[in-house]
């Protein structure tokens, strides 16, 4: 799908320049001499340049093991580029999901203190106990 959308507008751009060529070629039988040198001089460059870029894939790329051909325009695709962004959502999930637990466990643990603390019939000294947390969270 991809290959026949590029062969379509390669095609539309040559149809285009073939326009332009043919409107500026109506408009030379005027100018002087060294001018239509020059343009024509440019001609055989924009041609040349042309030329070159429609090479085929030439050059083998290996990486891992494994070989491909690449050509001028080949660049990283959509699905490429997925691949490589998805390792940095996967963390960025990754470190959401630990912290939502870590902090669902810490409220958890002040939840039980404040409930043993609310239910719990000590007297007043018993809170001022260096091992009072102990004592909370030891079963009974």
């Amino acid at each position: 799908m991809k290959n026949t959308s590029h062969t379509t507008a390669l095609a539309q751009q040559d149809l285009f320049g073939r326009a332009i060529a043919a409107r500026l070629s109506n408009g030379t039988t005027d100018l002087p001499h060294t001018v239509t040198e020059r343009l024509r001089a440019a001609r055989v460059q924009a041609l040349a340049r042309r030329k070159t870029g429609l090479q085929p894939a030439s050059e083998v790329a290996v990486s891992a093991g494994q070989a491909s051909l690449t050509g001028p325009d080949s660049g990283p695709g959509l699905w490429q580029r997925l691949a490589a962004v998805l390792p940095l959502l996967a963390l960025v999930a990754g470190l959401i999901a630990i912290e939502v637990v870590q902090n669902e466990r810490r409220a958890s643990e002040v939840a039980e203190v404040d409930a043993a603390l609310l239910t719990d019939t000590l007297p007043p000294s018993a809170y001022a106990d260096p091992g009072f947390l102990q004592f909370l969270k030891s079963d009974r």
